[in-house]
């Protein structure tokens, strides 16, 4: 990546708003311009919440209010909305199935202090060895090993009755999944402006209605539950007892050297559609730092990380309403409807085979944004040492490798994506840098 200042001219170029960072809508559209990014940001949002286990409202309250204090943090100035990260999606739902939920939330909450002081150093010593420290050449295979080592969870919502359970294989379950991945993909690839953005909510809506039509869809909660309700959110020494886990703060912290670097490439998108260098003003230390801030409320209320969303990046990009105002107010409308309870219940109620349906889509294309990256980079696969590097990480990350040893009395378990980031990490920084496979 070239250096701060070396960008300038990259962002100079003359970019004719709709709306810009800093003017307000007219009363009348703001509610309509922030609903397009509350749908934008809706279908990826719940399906993290709904795949780990952790509350939909939670997460809900998490990217409303984390949205609001980033825009805080960066002065009002940087146009981007926070949703749910789904890099932690297997190590949440493998966490919470070994450890305490107090445990969980401490060691996510402690991710959100790595974002801060990465966000720190950076304003210290510029953007160079966190570049140098995470190449495409480890991204890259280690955001494919995101996607691909959750296509299990993807097709056994898809097939069985049971995830997991072969004796649950369904029929009627790989109907409904197929009908809506048909329909998210078609609307994918047929439809445009805005409507291309929420690819992943019209195909939730058009498989929820088909699981209503074949009758696999239970009602009961929906009836039972008021329109306005206290959120389900988790409590500090309430609902959990914050805990240290430093084996599990191991398993948890290298995934965010991952998420930061997938944080500066959306960055990097947002200066080119605004025409800005946001990296230089407010600072990509102050983007980091309100990410990481977000990512630590999330965790106290008991929500999942967040991240910045490309799919509201495409809502400013096709529509050039640039309007922090309008992103607000997206948070705004999340936070409220993490308080109504039907809104919730209708969710909770979705099928497994719907939300299968449209993750087998999902998780392939985040798989397939890894491989994106090294084309797009123009990684050379012919040299030994990126193919090494490579090879090393898929193989780790989707074989779910796994270190468990103690340190004294202290339990440590290093596994699958997190072990296969540090191995990509390491073995870059440790091979020649020029290794070609055979003799130009």
């Amino acid at each position: 990546m070239q250096d701060r200042e070396s960008t300038e001219e990259i962002y100079s170029k003359s970019v004719e708003p709709v709306l810009d960072v800093h003017e307000k809508p007219k009363p009348a559209q703001w509610l309509l311009l922030s609903s397009q990014h509350l749908f934008a940001m809706f279908g990826a949002t719940v399906l993290v919440p709904f795949l780990t286990g952790l509350p939909i409202s939670a997460a809900l309250i998490a990217s409303g209010i984390g949205t609001l204090l980033y825009l805080l943090i960066t002065k009002g100035q940087i146009p981007a909305y926070l949703g749910s990260s789904f890099a932690f999606i297997l190590p949440i739902t493998i966490a919470l199935g070994a450890n305490s939920l107090g445990e969980v939330l401490t060691a996510l909450f402690f991710s959100g202090v790595l974002y801060v002081i990465i966000g720190l150093v950076i304003r210290l010593f510029g953007i160079n060895w966190l570049m140098n420290l995470l190449p495409p050449i480890v991204v890259g295979p280690v955001i494919m090993v995101i996607g691909l080592g959750l296509a299990p969870v993807a097709v056994d919502m898809a097939m069985y009755t049971d995830s997991g359970n072969q004796e649950g294989y369904s029929m009627l379950y790989i109907f409904v999944a197929a009908v809506t991945l048909i329909i998210t993909i078609c609307a994918s690839i047929f439809l445009r402006g805005v409507l291309s953005l929420i690819p992943i909510l019209i195909g939730i809506v058009g498989g929820y209605i088909t699981a209503v039509l074949v009758g696999i869809v239970d009602f009961t909660a929906i009836m039972e539950t008021g329109w306005f309700v206290l959120p389900d959110v988790h409590v500090p020494f309430v609902s959990y007892d914050p805990t240290l886990n430093v084996g599990l703060m191991i398993v948890m912290l290298p995934i965010v050297f991952v998420t930061v670097s997938e944080h500066i490439g959306h960055q990097m998108v947002i200066n080119k559609i605004v025409g800005r260098n946001f990296f230089k003003k407010p600072g990509l230390h102050r983007s980091l730092i309100g990410d990481g801030v977000s990512t630590m409320f999330s965790s106290i209320i008991g929500g999942p990380p967040t991240t910045t969303y490309g799919e509201n990046i495409g809502v400013l990009a096709i529509t050039r309403i640039f309007s922090v105002w309008v992103i607000g107010g997206a948070g705004v409308l999340a936070v409220i409807l993490g308080f109504i309870g039907k809104f919730t219940a209708v969710v909770q109620s979705i099928p497994s085979p719907v939300m299968g349906g449209v993750s087998i889509l999902l998780f392939g294309i985040i798989a397939s944004s890894g491989l994106r990256m090294l084309i797009d980079e123009q990684v050379n696969l012919d040299s030994k040492r990126n193919l090494v590097i490579a090879s090393v990480i898929l193989v780790i990350g989707i074989g779910k490798a796994h270190l468990d040893f103690t340190i004294g009395d202290i339990p440590f378990n290093l596994e699958g994506m997190a072990l296969a980031a540090v191995a990509g990490i390491v073995l870059n920084a440790i091979l020649p840098k020029e290794a070609p496979l055979r003799d130009e």
